[in-house]
């Protein structure tokens, strides 16, 4: 075991020169709307249409100066599912959230409600933003069916209501539940939508063009029933929740590209290209095993959640909620495993259950933070800040990490010294030796 004099100046000499790579940028106790005046607001409150305490952000998108988020529809009183704050307005950083693309939009009184409880969204290239809404509401109290899944695409020039497609009934199994989407997007006129379900593991890959989708079975999308144990700041559950993480690279030079993939119950990471997904004749047959690819495993209790990757820099980032953490791995790297991955920021009291992932046209990264496993087996508390939403340039994000091109040899101390402090298999002896030597590198550096 190491001497506590030793763990204390590793640790003081660490917190010298670790820094946190992502900034504040908004935060709330309970989400807000904008109301068209305080009356209606307050009648909402009354009637029981409004209950700030049920609304949780869960999605998030970035596209020119409005930041988009998903409200799903766990429990009632959530009176709009989808709406945006506006990045010029920094009068707050506890900003009232305008419904998308309207109040109207979202009222559940009409036979075909436009949006009931969307989960993910995907600003394309093309200024159109896909909606993947699971068309269930009440998951958490009273589950009401309004219909399969669909997505929606709305104009984000007008915020018009572009295309409805509607999962065909053959594309839905029993127990599915569609929680994440990704839109390849290099050919406006070609682009692919791709859609996971968590609970019936398997993709749904829609077409613009041909205006038509497929489902995708393979054994890779299905959770690790040893990977199902969850442990986030003192609450513990158990969940089997399979395809999760999407991610797409950048488009080669024949229009393909590689989607990552993961399922959420899992520390495995897997890849397949498009090309693959988008021959519906081989998406569909039984030979599609052959092209998926393991990547790897990230290590002990690493169940990663949301994903994205920066095309630009070829970063893939990723949430890891039972660390509270958002970590990266260099897509050029050819070797994923622990030792590649590397940490960009944690916080076991801000980043608790890190919800989403993007990277903006800007090149910033947005990291969506909720405190989901509160607000499903315990409470959320109204006088505590819960949820907070995170940024930095990307280059910012991945300096002094083995993620940056410019890669410095210390910061991958820092990230792996937790790993090397907790280690349970190091005698005493060869502990205190390990402990003197990683000091002497750490101040080679600071000298």
């Amino acid at each position: 075991m190491l001497s506590t004099s030793i763990v204390g100046l590793i640790l003081l000499v660490v917190s010298t020169l670790a820094k946190d790579n992502l900034q504040l940028a908004y935060e709330w106790r309970e989400i807000d709307f904008k109301y068209p005046n305080a009356e209606q607001r307050w009648s909402a409150i009354e009637k029981g249409t409004f209950k700030p305490a049920n609304v949780l952000p869960f999605g998030m998108e970035i596209y020119r100066h409005r930041l988009f988020l998903t409200l799903p529809r766990w429990r009632d009183g959530v009176p709009a599912t989808l709406a945006y704050l506006d990045l010029n307005d920094n009068s707050t950083n506890m900003p009232a959230l305008t419904p998308f693309p309207s109040w109207e939009a979202h009222s559940l009184l009409e036979p075909e409600p436009e949006l009931v409880s969307p989960f993910r969204i995907r600003a394309d290239r093309c200024g159109r933003l896909w909606v993947l809404d699971s068309r269930i509401a009440g998951v958490l109290e009273q589950s009401k069916l309004y219909g399969t899944a669909q997505l929606l695409v709305y104009d984000l020039h007008n915020d018009n209501l572009l295309r409805r497609h509607i999962l065909p009934e053959s594309q839905v199994k029993q127990g599915s539940f569609f929680a994440n989407l990704a839109v390849e997007d290099a050919d406006c006129e070609n682009t692919y939508a791709y859609a996971g379900d968590l609970g019936s593991p398997g993709l749904v890959v829609y077409s613009w063009r041909q205006h038509e989708s497929w489902r995708v079975h393979h054994h890779y999308f299905h959770p690790d029933p040893m990977a199902g144990n969850f442990s986030i700041n003192g609450i513990e559950f158990q969940w089997d929740d399979g395809l999760y993480g999407l991610a797409l690279s950048k488009a080669e030079t024949n229009g393909f590209s590689t989607l990552y993939f993961h399922p959420l119950c899992s520390t495995m990471e897997f890849s397949v290209n498009t090309s693959v997904l988008r021959n519906k004749t081989l998406a569909t047959s039984m030979d599609i095993y052959r092209e998926f690819k393991v990547l790897g495993s990230r290590g002990v209790n690493t169940q990663a959640g949301a994903e994205f990757l920066d095309q630009e820099s070829g970063v893939l980032f990723y949430s890891l909620p039972n660390l509270n953490e958002v970590a990266c791995w260099k897509t050029s790297n050819k070797e994923y495993n622990h030792n590649t991955q590397s940490r960009v920021f944690v916080s076991n009291d801000k980043l608790i259950f890190p919800s989403d992932i993007k990277v903006d046209q800007e090149h910033r990264l947005w990291v969506l933070s909720n405190q989901l496993q509160s607000y499903i087996y315990d409470e959320l508390y109204p006088g505590s800040i819960n949820f907070r939403i995170f940024k930095a340039s990307v280059e910012e994000a991945i300096a002094d990490t083995g993620c940056s091109s410019t890669r410095k040899i210390i910061p991958d101390i820092i990230n792996r010294l937790d790993d090397i402090l907790n280690t349970k298999t190091t005698s005493g002896a060869a502990a205190e030796t390990i402990s003197s030597l990683l000091i002497l590198l750490v101040l080679s550096f600071v000298l």
